[in-house]
């Protein structure tokens, strides 16, 4: 029952600490997110939401399922950490938000800020942020999965 307990609180904490810093870049460091460091959001949007309910409804399933959206986090920051160190091709997704409605398009396009996935806008001994959301999604869906584990291998016994 403890392993299930931390793995709820590893659910609800991990997409919710990595979150927080991905808003305190963008809006602290000025660090505007490109459209693959959206994806990583959405699907730490899904695991805290998960995280929440597991407290809510405590149900086993409930954790799973936020181990598994913070796992997904991880890979699509692993696969962007692989594009912006240039180990294989990005998608052609990233582009420049749209522009307000109301405005000259043209100018819009002009004017709007180009978010590249391919660049690193900052890293830290060498791992830009995809490659740290990377470490700590995975590193965190394993220990969820482990405590789920270990906490039925003890009931069980």
């Amino acid at each position: 029952m403890r392993g299930e307990k931390a793995a709820r609180w590893l659910a609800l904490l991990t997409p919710a600490l990595l979150l927080a810093g991905a808003y305190i870049s963008q809006y602290g460091f000025g660090l505007p997110p490109c459209e693959m460091c959206w994806w990583q959001r959405y699907a730490h949007f899904a695991a805290l939401a998960l995280g929440f309910l597991a407290f809510v409804i405590p149900n086993r399933v409930l954790v799973w399922l936020a181990a598994v959206a913070i796992a997904l986090a991880g890979l699509i920051g692993g696969f962007h950490a692989g594009v912006e160190y240039g180990w294989w091709q990005g998608v052609t997704a990233c582009t420049a938000s749209p522009f307000a409605s109301g405005q000259d398009p043209l100018a819009a396009i002009l004017a709007a800020p180009v978010i590249r996935c391919d660049v690193a806008p900052w890293s830290l001994f060498g791992i830009s942020l995809a490659g740290w959301n990377f470490l700590f999604s995975i590193a965190a869906a394993l220990a969820i999965g482990l405590l789920l584990t270990r906490g039925r291998r003890v009931a069980d016994g």
